[in-house]
């Protein structure tokens, strides 16, 4: 079995345009997708979304790349330091 990581990925979405784009790239990576809570944050128009990851880190790393070029998305992630079981 690969060895996988517990990340959490944090998605600020400034352009409503990419939701659909975001949502249709999360859908790809569902079968590692924990958990996500999404914040709308009227006031200042973003979105922020959390999104908890059990994934090898290059699944990791490419979907916050994706997700990071999408028009209007920022994107990062945080690794874990729990050791595999």
């Amino acid at each position: 079995m690969e060895e996988t990581r517990v990340a959490l990925l944090g998605v600020v979405v400034e352009n409503p345009d990419s939701v659909e784009e975001l949502n249709a790239l999360l859908h790809e990576y569902k079968d590692y997708i924990i958990g996500r809570m999404g914040i709308p944050y009227r006031e200042r128009k973003v979105n922020i979304i959390s999104i908890v990851l059990d994934a090898p880190a290059d699944a990791i790393s490419a979907l916050s790349g994706k997700a990071g070029m999408l028009p209007g998305v920022s994107c990062k992630a945080v690794y874990s330091r729990l050791p595999n079981e």
